[in-house]
C-alpha cells in the first residue's frame, strides 16, 4: 500500500471513530441509569425450589401421553408424533409459543408399564423411561439408548436440566456462534469446556472468533454420537448458559423447564424441528443473487453510480443496501427528501436495471414529541416502560431512543403499518439492525434493564423473558407488512436478532465479523450452525466488516460466499469502500467468474429453496449431513456441502495454492476438471487463486441456466446405482403457479439412462435446454428410442420455450 493510501485509511478511520466517539456521553449515563433501575427496581424471588423433585408418587394417562406426579414437581410427556416428544417440567412460567408454528398434532398410540425403579411410556418408535428419582433415558424402539438425562433442579425461578454425553458425543447449534462447528471441542482461557450464553448481544462494531454471546442464540442443539443423533428444543427464551463437557449442562434463569426430544438422521431431525417451529417461505429469485452494501452510501447519485459501474464492468447484481447514513438523524422509517429526492422514481430506474432498493430499521424511536412516531406510540401506549410506569429511554443512533413493545399486538400491528409507504415507493426489502435490542453502553448488557416491563401477549412479563424473541416478533410485524400491503410479491426481510422460528420471517447475516482469515474459516462454521439450528438463510458480510481485507483475503472470502444463500458484501463506514472492482485485476475477473457462476447456479440455489419450505433442510450444510457413519467427517470445519451435490472446500489460509480435503463416502467429481475421486479418503488438492477445491457427487444432475438455456450438468454414478434430481420453477416471485420437473438417471451395464417427467401447470421457462455429460465420454444416444447424433459431450434441445415439449425427451439412453 503506498504511504498516501495509508493516510487516507488512518484519516477515514479516525474520522470514523468521532462518529462512535460522540456517543460516549451517552452511553456513560445510560449505563450508570440501567444500573440504578436494576438495584431499584429487582426483586429476588421467594419461592423455594429444590435440588431433586423427589420420589415419583403417582401417574395419569393423558390424551398424548403420561402425567407423572413427584413429590416436589410434575412431569408431562406428550407424544405430538410417533417420534417427537415434548417434556414439561412444572412448577415454572408456561412459555408464550412465539417459536411454537404448529399447535394441532393428532393423538399417538402410547403404550404405559411399569418397570423397575420407574415406569416406561412408549410409542411404535420411541420410548422414554422415567426412573423414581426423575432421571430420563429415551430409546428408540430397539431398546438403544439414544439420551440419558439427570432429574431437574429447579432454582428460585429458572432450572438446571442436565444430560450425561458419550466419550465420542458432538454437539452442534444454539443458533449464531462464532465458534468450533463441534461446539463441545471449544475450550475456554483455562481450557475448560466452553460457555455458551442465551442472550442476544450486539458486538458493537467488530468480534472475533471465541466471542460470545452473539445476536441470534437459539436454545436447539443435535448430537450426534455412535449411536444415533438426536435434537432437544428448550422452548425458553430466558437467559440461560449451555455448557458441554462429561455433561450437557442448560441453566435457565428463569421460565419453566419445557423442551422437545427427537432422533433420526440430520435431515430427519430438522425436518421435524421445523414442522415444530415453522419453515422458511420461498424468497423472492432476486433475492439470492449478488447484494452489494455500504455504511456510507449517502445519496442517491452515489447509489446510481454503484449500480452503473457493476453494468459497466458487465458484474450481475441484484440488491443495493442502505444503512443509517440514508436516513434523517438515523431514524426509523425515514430517507432523507433532500439527498434522495425523487426516491420512487429512483427506485424503478433501479429495477430497470435488476436492483432492488433495500433501506435498514432499526426499532429504537427517537424520545422526541417532534417524532411521529414517538407521538403515535405513546397514544397507543406501545412503548417499553419500567415498574414504576415510566418509559424505558436508551441510546441508540438516533440519540435517546424509545422502543416498541412487539410482544402487544396492538404494537405489532401500529408496527406493520408504517411500512406502507416506503414500499409504496418502490423500497424492495428491509433489513433489520440494533434488534436484539441493543443500546449504547460504556460497560455491562447492551440492552434494556431486565426489569423492563413487557405486555406478553397480556399476561406480562419483564425483559429478561422477552429480550430474545425481540427480534422474532420485530420480524413478524414486518413480514405481515410486507404480505398485506404487497400481496403479490414475497416478503425480503434480514434480521440481525431473533430467536427459534426466525426462519418464517426473515434471512440474517453474521453481523460484524472482523477482516481476518480465521475469521473467514470460522465463518464457515457459524453459517453451518445457524442451518443446524433452523436458519437456512445467512452469510457473512464478505470480507468481514471491520477492517480493510488484503486482495487475496478479500477473493477467498468472495469466493466461499459464493455457495452461501446470502451473498452480500457490506463494510463499515471507516474502513475502504469494498466493491468487486475494488483490488483490481485479476482479482476482478476471478471474481466476475463467480458472479457469473452463482448467478448459472440459481435453478439449483432456488429448488434448494423450494426443498427449505418443504422440508426444512438447510441449503449450506455439514459434510456428516448423509454420512453419520462416518465419524471422521463430524469435525470438519473448514468445508461444507450445499445440497447433495456440491461439495465447496473454501481456501481459509494466507498463500495457500492447495489443501487437504476430506471427501465423504460415494464417488466425487472435481468440478473443475471431471476428474472422479473415491470417497471416504483425505486428499491434498491443488487450489490456485482462481479456484477453490469443488467437487460434484456422482450421480447428481446439476441444472444451471444461462442466457435462458437450461443446462443439466450430468455427472453419472460410477457404479450401477438409480439418482432422481428435481428442478423447482416458478414466476421468481408472487404465488402463482409452479413445476417440478424429475430428472432420474440410471447407470446399469447397458449404459446411462435419464428420464424426465413433470408436474404442475407453469410453462417450461427455459427457452431450450441441453445435457452436458461428465465423466464418461459419448459413443451413442438414443432420445425415446431413436439414435441421435451430438456434438461432443452435448445433447441439445433446442425447442422448449412456453411449455412447447415438442422436442422434449422422456428417456435417453447413452452408451459411453
Amino acid at each position: 500500500m503506498n504511504r498516501l493510501k495509508e493516510i487516507q485509511l488512518k484519516l477515514k478511520f479516525f474520522w470514523g471513530s468521532l462518529f462512535y466517539f460522540k456517543y460516549t456521553p451517552h452511553a456513560l449515563l445510560y449505563s450508570r441509569l440501567r444500573d440504578n433501575i436494576e438495584r431499584k427496581f429487582f426483586k429476588y424471588s421467594t419461592e423455594k425450589g429444590f435440588n431433586k423433585p423427589g420420589k415419583l408418587t403417582h401417574t395419569e394417562l393423558t390424551e398424548k401421553g403420561a402425567n407423572f406426579y413427584f413429590e416436589l414437581a410434575e412431569l408431562q410427556i406428550s407424544f405430538l408424533t410417533e417420534e417427537l416428544i415434548r417434556v414439561d417440567w412444572k412448577p415454572g412460567i408456561p412459555p408464550i409459543p412465539y417459536g411454537i408454528a404448529r399447535k394441532d398434532w393428532q393423538d399417538v398410540k402410547t403404550h404405559v408399564e411399569e418397570i423397575e425403579n420407574g415406569v416406561s411410556i412408549s410409542s411404535a418408535k420411541l420410548k422414554v423411561i422415567v426412573k423414581e428419582d426423575g432421571s430420563l433415558k429415551f430409546c428408540d424402539s430397539s431398546g438403544q439408548i439414544l439420551r440419558e438425562e439427570f432429574a431437574p433442579s429447579c432454582k428460585n425461578e429458572g432450572w438446571l436440566h442436565q444430560a450425561q454425553l458419550r466419550q465420542e458425543e458432538q454437539i452442534y447449534g444454539l443458533g449464531e456462534r462464532f465458534s468450533s462447528l463441534n461446539l463441545r471441542a471449544a475450550k475456554d482461557e483455562k481450557q475448560q469446556p466452553k460457555t455458551y450464553r442465551m442472550w442476544n448481544y450486539d458486538a458493537a462494531g467488530m468480534y472475533g472468533p471465541g466471542s460470545d454471546p452473539m445476536y441470534l442464540c437459539i436454545p436447539v442443539y443435535l448430537s450426534l454420537h455412535s449411536s444415533g443423533s438426536y435434537l432437544i428444543f428448550y422452548e425458553n427464551s430466558f437467559d440461560a448458559y449451555f455448557t458441554f463437557g462429561e455433561t450437557a449442562v442448560a441453566n435457565f434463569e428463569g421460565g419453566s423447564l419445557r423442551y422437545y426430544f427427537t432422533y433420526g438422521t440430520p435431515a430427519q431431525l430438522l425436518e421435524r424441528y421445523t414442522e415444530l417451529t415453522g419453515r422458511a417461505a420461498l424468497p423472492p429469485l432476486w433475492a439470492l443473487g449478488y447484494h452489494q452494501s455500504k455504511w456510507g452510501y449517502r445519496t442517491e447519485e452515489k447509489i446510481r453510480e454503484e449500480a452503473r459501474a457493476f453494468q459497466e464492468r458487465n458484474l450481475p447484481l441484484s440488491a443495493i443496501h442502505l444503512d443509517i447514513d440514508c436516513q434523517v438523524g438515523n431514524r426509523a422509517f425515514t430517507i432523507d427528501p433532500d439527498r434522495f429526492p425523487k426516491l420512487g422514481s429512483f427506485t424503478q430506474e433501479l429495477k430497470e436495471l435488476g436492483v432492488q432498493f433495500i433501506a435498514i430499521l432499526n426499532p429504537g424511536i427517537k424520545y422526541s414529541r417532534h417524532s411521529n412516531l414517538f407521538l403515535e406510540g405513546q397514544i397507543l401506549d406501545g412503548f417499553c416502560k419500567l415498574p414504576n410506569g415510566k418509559l424505558v429511554v436508551a441510546p441508540v443512533w438516533p440519540g435517546w431512543c424509545v422502543f416498541p413493545d412487539f410482544t402487544n399486538p396492538k404494537v405489532r400491528a401500529w408496527w406493520s403499518r408504517q411500512y406502507q409507504y416506503l414500499l409504496d415507493v418502490g423500497v424492495a426489502g428491509f433489513w433489520h439492525d440494533m434488534n436484539e435490542p441493543a443500546a449504547f453502553i460504556a460497560w455491562g448488557d447492551r440492552s434494556l434493564p431486565k426489569v423492563t416491563q413487557h405486555y406478553m401477549e397480556g399476561r406480562g412479563g419483564d425483559h429478561r423473558e422477552a429480550h430474545n424473541v425481540y427480534g422474532l416478533l420485530q420480524a413478524k410485524a414486518a413480514y405481515e407488512s410486507l404480505c398485506q400491503y404487497h400481496p403479490q410479491q414475497r416478503p425480503f426481510i434480514v434480521s440481525r436478532a431473533g430467536w427459534a422460528g426466525l426462519q418464517r420471517y426473515a434471512w440474517t447475516w453474521t453481523g460484524d465479523v472482523e477482516c481476518t482469515w480465521i475469521a473467514l474459516r470460522t465463518t464457515i462454521a457459524t453459517v453451518v450452525g445457524l442451518g443446524l439450528s433452523g436458519i437456512p438463510y445467512s452469510g457473512p458480510d464478505i470480507g468481514g466488516f471491520q477492517g480493510n481485507p488484503s486482495a487475496e483475503l478479500y477473493l477467498r472470502w468472495f469466493q466461499m460466499a459464493t455457495f452461501f444463500t446470502f451473498y452480500r458484501t457490506h463494510s463499515s463506514n471507516n474502513v475502504e469502500h469494498r466493491t468487486p472492482w475494488t483490488y483490481g485485476e485479476p482479482y476482478l475477473s476471478i471474481i466476475r467468474q463467480y458472479l457469473e457462476l452463482r448467478y448459472r447456479l440459481l435453478p439449483y440455489f432456488y429448488t434448494l429453496s423450494w426443498e427449505a419450505t418443504q422440508k426444512g433442510y438447510p441449503p449450506v450444510r455439514p459434510l456428516f449431513w448423509s454420512a453419520t457413519d462416518e465419524p471422521e467427517l463430524w469435525s470438519v470445519e473448514d468445508a461444507f456441502l450445499l445440497g447433495e451435490a456440491l461439495l465447496v472446500c473454501p481456501i481459509v489460509q494466507e498463500g495457500a495454492r492447495s489443501r487437504q480435503v476430506i471427501l465423504p463416502k460415494g464417488f466425487w467429481y472435481n468440478f473443475w476438471d471431471d476428474t472422479a475421486l473415491e470417497g471416504s479418503q483425505q486428499i491434498t488438492i491443488e487450489a490456485p487463486l482462481e479456484q477453490i477445491p469443488l467437487f460434484v457427487l456422482a450421480g447428481s444432475i446439476l441444472p444451471m441456466e444461462e442466457k435462458k438455456q437450461l443446462i443439466l450438468h450430468i455427472y453419472p454414478p460410477v457404479e450401477e446405482d438409480s439418482r432422481e434430481t428435481v428442478l423447482y420453477t416458478d414466476a421468481g416471485d408472487g404465488y402463482g403457479e409452479s413445476r417440478v420437473d424429475k430428472f432420474g438417471m440410471t447407470r446399469s451395464e447397458n449404459g446411462l439412462e435419464i428420464t424426465w417427467t413433470e408436474e404442475g401447470k407453469y410453462p417450461f421457462p427455459y427457452k431450450s435446454m441441453s445435457l452436458h455429460v461428465h465423466g464418461i465420454k459419448l459413443q451413442q444416444v438414443w432420445v425415446d428410442g431413436e439414435e441421435v447424433t451430438c456434438t461432443g459431450q452435448i445433447l441439445e434441445f433446442p425447442n422448449l420455450e412456453g411449455g412447447d415439449v415438442s422436442d422434449r425427451f422422456h428417456q435417453v439412453r447413452i452408451q459411453g
